[in-house]
């Protein structure tokens, strides 16, 4: 089941995707059990996507889960989990604008898988991480990575407005343990790898960050980035495609 979040004459409203057509979910909650209004159907040529979230989630990253990326970075395979924040102010849906901020001499992409959390989650062991899990859809980790490289702790370089592209919907019907994972800058490949080079799990990431903090519905939590970032410049279009979730795109553009 593909969920999305969308606008539709100027109202916020969940629905469900079958054949292009979307089906509204009645009582606008997709975090409970999921009911469609059959006599509600919108052609998706007729919406504006956004993103598939709560209204303020903690957006919690992980850093280093790719093995092929710690190679490509000559970096040791980290003991534990390296996870960070972003603030919600910095979320965009599919096909929104990325912003290149001024006085940024380098902006990067980031492909990952990432999970919304269906559920209020604490201490959740590893073996019971599927319940709290709503699906999976695409992230762009944007990074100001001149910022990253000069500062000991990546917020600046991570947090600015624009800079988490999510969507461009939840697919709750996955097996995520080999996943192909790619990004495109102008059409060119970029990234390619699997999610079977993860370093930690999806069931490892989950719990391990729910003995750190309570987790809500709506919660995003980003799995890394494989090898291939590079960056993006003024105009350039980056698209995030994961098999059997979809393609995320949104192009960059200066104030």
């Amino acid at each position: 089941m593909k969920i999305l979040k969308y606008i539709y004459k100027n109202k916020k409203q969940w629905g469900v995707l079958k054949n292009k057509k979307v089906i509204k979910i009645s009582k606008q909650n997709p975090f409970n059990k999921i009911n469609l209004i059959k006599s509600s159907i919108i052609p998706i040529e007729k919406i504006t996507l956004l993103p598939p979230t709560g209204p303020s989630p903690k957006i919690i990253l992980t850093g280093l889960n790719y093995k092929d990326h710690a190679k490509e970075l000559n970096m040791d395979i980290p003991e534990n989990p390296i996870i960070f924040l972003k603030p919600a102010t910095s979320l965009i849906g599919h096909q929104n604008d990325i912003i290149y901020p001024n006085k940024i001499r380098r902006l990067d992409y980031e492909a990952e898988l990432a999970l919304i959390i269906k559920k209020r989650g604490r201490n959740i062991p590893e073996k019971k991480v599927s319940e709290y899990i709503l699906g999976y859809t695409c992230l762009n980790d944007v990074t100001a990575r001149n910022i990253q490289k000069k500062e000991i702790q990546w917020t600046r370089a991570k947090s600015y407005n624009t800079f988490c592209p999510l969507g461009p919907w939840i697919e709750t019907e996955i097996d995520t343990s080999n996943l192909k994972i790619q990004s495109y800058l102008n059409g060119k490949l970029k990234q390619n790898s699997s999610t079977s080079n993860f370093i930690f799990s999806i069931q490892t990431l989950v719990s391990f960050i729910s003995n750190i903090m309570t987790l809500l519905p709506g919660d995003i939590i980003s799995t890394g980035t494989p090898a291939g970032v590079g960056k993006m410049e003024c105009n350039d279009i980056i698209e995030i495609k994961i098999e059997n979730i979809g393609k995320l795109t949104n192009q960059v553009k200066k104030i």
